[in-house]
């Protein structure tokens, strides 16, 4: 039966050069690459530093305006256009799969679990921001609802997109609660009351929550010196970060804004959206009402968070509502843009190099962090906290041309980038071939 088809048949292999979606893999080389825009600041500085410019990295016009700049076109932008490709990738697999007769769902799942892993070792091995747990983990969610129509799984994004929002709110109404009750508990302590151990827990929760949300000045040494000093210091800081990245954020975050765009991702690909196949007056339409809706949106979700002066329980609670909605319409408006330059044929190679990025994008992605925390942290460079926003999107451009440059003389050579040919032969059991 062709249910039954073997994971060595051929047919159950990865997609070929000639199969790939050029389309796709130039708008996920966009969103790769775009994704370090921002990404730049977590490598550069403290991580809180990455929404809050006051903390550091420059507060002159010069540096104040580059936040700006990239929290109105890039900030979750191309996050989401990653997500959205990851559920539209998915149609596209499990589509040729079920075209030719194969079992995709042993596949899907075991290609999940080494993206998984793959996550894992990146998330504590060199950068605590990874996303690859979380496509990988929310991905295995996503898969079940492949077979829903595009407007059913459009309908479910927009129930579930705004439960992230809720838990944010709810998270905002909880850290107010508990420095309330820290304030009556230090009251107690300063009249000379013993403590029980559920007063000292409280306490210790507010320390801990209130040094990643709100750092103080020693906070913020702790983590420069961390970053700047050994490896094993650097891995010790880092760990704890990692785990709630992977445990408490999923839940809060990633499932309900994840899930969201994947399921929205799935959604275009079935309506034709992200291969290509509407017109290019569709796309210009896409593109203006995207960017229309979006970039105002944008631009007072910036002016707002630097007017409250970036207050951590202010963005919890509304903050950060502009940027959750606006980001993900100027996301729209990006991919238009993108769609509209390869439909209409301009910019021909230059499109072909972002095709070549995003068929290794993992590879890619995983290149940003090898090369940036080697750039910064005390095992490299030693940059850490040294280099201000502007001087920071220099070496993002230098990653960007590097990876433009090199991404299709790889490609020219072999079949897949070396992460990725690595995935694929864990996920379907067999050594792929990798010259071409």
């Amino acid at each position: 039966m062709a249910g039954d088809a073997t994971l060595d048949t051929p047919l159950a292999s990865p997609i070929s050069s000639q199969e790939r979606i050029v389309c796709i893999d130039a708008l996920r080389g966009v969103a790769v690459l775009g994704i370090l825009v921002m990404n730049v600041y977590a490598f550069a500085m403290p991580f809180m530093a990455y929404s809050n410019p006051l903390l550091m990295g420059g507060t002159d016009p010069l540096n104040m305006g580059v936040w700006f700049f990239t929290h109105i076109f890039f900030d979750q932008k191309f996050l989401s256009i990653f997500a959205i490709l990851f559920g539209a990738g998915l149609i596209v697999m499990s589509g040729r799969a079920e075209a030719k007769g194969v079992s995709f769902g042993r596949i899907f799942y075991r290609r999940q679990f080494w993206l998984l892993v793959i996550g894992m070792v990146h998330a504590y091995i060199i950068w605590f921001g990874d996303i690859l747990f979380h496509y990988a983990l929310v991905g295995m969610i996503a898969y079940l609802f492949r077979n829903r129509s595009p407007k059913a799984l459009i309908v479910i994004a927009c129930l579930i997109l705004p439960v992230a929002l809720l838990a944010s709110y709810g998270g905002g109404v909880y850290v107010d609660d508990l420095r309330l009750r820290a304030g009556e508990i230090v009251l107690l302590q300063e009249q000379g009351t013993e403590l029980s151990d559920e007063q000292e827990k409280t306490l210790e929760e507010l320390e801990e929550m209130d040094s990643f949300l709100s750092p103080s000045e020693e906070d913020l040494r702790e983590d420069v010196t961390a970053y700047k000093g050994r490896y094993a210091d650097a891995l010790a800081f880092r760990v704890p970060v990692a785990v709630m990245m992977q445990t408490q954020a999923i839940f809060a975050f990633s499932i309900w804004r994840v899930g969201g765009l994947m399921l929205i991702g799935m959604a275009f690909m079935k309506l034709g959206i992200v291969s290509g196949e509407r017109s290019s007056s569709f796309y210009r339409k896409f593109a203006l009402i995207g960017y229309g809706l979006g970039l105002p949106i944008m631009i007072f979700s910036a002016l707002n968070a630097h007017a409250h002066q970036f207050d951590e329980l202010y963005m919890f609670r509304i903050g950060m509502l502009p940027n959750y909605i606006g980001s993900i319409l100027v996301a729209f408006g990006h991919i238009g843009i993108v769609m509209l330059i390869v439909k209409v044929g301009v910019l021909q190679k230059t499109m072909a190099r972002f095709a070549a990025v995003g068929r290794m994008a993992i590879t890619n992605y995983l290149m940003h962090s090898i090369i940036l925390t080697t750039v910064f942290y005390g095992y490299g460079l030693g940059l850490y906290a040294e280099v201000p926003r502007i001087g920071q999107m220099g070496f993002v451009i230098a990653v960007i041309v590097l990876q433009l440059v090199l991404s299709p003389w790889w490609l020219n050579r072999y079949r897949f980038g070396p992460v990725e040919w690595l995935w694929r032969s864990q996920t379907y059991w067999k050594r792929q071939p990798m010259r071409r």
